[in-house]
């Protein structure tokens, strides 16, 4: 008993030791980066993000004004276009990554080939090259600033794809809440399926009566409002003298990093599927088609299931991949955290330290709040051993 506690007391000492010995080395860290800036006239300290920013920013999810925003408003413009590209990046490249990792494993040979083709040629490749190609090809492939095609009420061009844009406003905001409850709905009916299939009740079918719901009860919300005498207001794009105006702009540089980190990660993605269906008996398999199930009825129900409890934790740095590849934006001009926060707000700030710790932070509480909601799932959709 004493020798154990001598122990405990000398580990709790060199812990002790090791936190004041980091202590230290930030304090220095701290007053040596303090005199520095003194010596350069630069004020320490977060006061800079009240001040006027001046510098436009191409795109923009949230009120944004050159003349009258500040840099901490310049701060979110950034932040909502990197959180926007990592959530589609991270639901194309899981569709993407999933179709390929079962196509993988299919019986037929050409379908199995061309994924992994698919795979080994994407995986390989850097993914900052494809970033530039998708690029090049997305700019290159389509018409001239001076001459947009007309996709019905729609237009391209090399400067990108402008869509119409309805405004929700007054008593437009019904449609989204229409939206909203259809996906409310969807998940109370998978809810309910979910139970009827652990309880051996009859089967309740929830994703085609939800999808409907989900598109249905925007629908009706539009068309009541139409009737009502408050349509939904739409801005139409249209061609201007020098480009085109109006509408909901979407930027080829958008397109690209999207496009880019969706296909880059949903080959990791794939073979992470790949394996983990493979890590459940065959013998699985083989019972569902005994019971009557086809291949798509016994992956469905029986195989992914089982094997989502080993592809959810890979599949988790695989997301926390997304979200960090996205900071290479800046290469290709897409106005991203790093872009804008790191780029443009640095270099007029010259606040190297400040906008440096925000900007980790941001990065680290995004990957510490995936990695969390991640965990969750995981322990939803591991199998209790019995």
């Amino acid at each position: 008993m004493a020798e154990s506690r001598k122990t405990s007391l000398r580990a709790l000492a060199l812990q002790i030791l090791l936190a004041l010995a980091v202590a230290g080395l930030v304090y220095l860290a701290a007053g040596n980066a303090a005199q520095k800036l003194a010596k350069q006239g630069i004020v320490a300290g977060f006061g800079f993000l009240s001040r006027n920013a001046g510098f436009d920013i191409s795109q923009r999810l949230i009120p944004y004004a050159a003349a009258t925003s500040t840099y901490l408003d310049a701060f979110f413009v950034g932040l909502c276009n990197t959180l926007l590209a990592a959530a589609l990046g991270i639901v194309l490249a899981t569709l993407i990554g999933f179709v390929v990792g079962i196509a993988r494993l299919s019986p037929n040979l050409l379908a199995r080939g061309l994924a992994s083709a698919y795979v080994e040629a994407i995986r390989n490749v850097p993914l900052l090259l494809q970033l530039l190609v998708w690029y090049v090809a997305v700019r290159v492939a389509l018409p001239s600033a001076e001459a947009p095609a007309s996709l019905g009420g729609a237009f391209v061009s090399q400067r990108g794809l402008v869509l119409p844009s309805p405004e929700f406003s007054g008593a437009a905001w019904l449609v989204p809440i229409a939206f909203l409850a259809g996906i409310a709905a969807l998940s109370l009916l998978r809810r309910r399926a979910r139970r009827a299939a652990e309880t051996g009740l009859p089967p309740v079918r929830a994703w085609l009566p939800g999808l409907a719901l989900t598109i249905l009860l925007p629908g009706l919300a539009w068309i009541g409002l139409a009737l009502a005498g408050h349509p939904v207001a739409v801005d139409w794009p249209a061609r201007g003298p020098y480009d085109v105006e109006g509408g909901l702009p979407i930027l080829p540089e958008f397109a690209a990093l999207v496009l880019g980190l969706s296909t880059y990660t949903a080959a990791f993605i794939a073979e992470i599927v790949r394996a983990g269906l493979s890590s459940v008996a065959r013998g699985q398999g083989e019972a569902a088609s005994a019971l009557g199930l086809n291949r798509g009825q016994s992956l469905r129900l029986v195989v992914v299931p089982q094997a989502m409890r080993a592809i959810v934790p890979p599949l988790t740095s695989q997301y926390l991949n997304v979200t960090k590849n996205s900071s290479l934006a800046v290469l290709i001009g897409y106005p991203d955290l790093v872009h804008v926060f790191m780029g443009t707000v640095l270099n007029q700030t010259n606040q190297a330290v400040e906008v440096v710790a925000i900007t980790m932070a941001v990065y680290l509480t995004l990957s510490l709040a995936t990695a969390f909601l991640m965990n969750l799932y995981n322990r939803r959709v591991t199998m209790v051993e019995r």
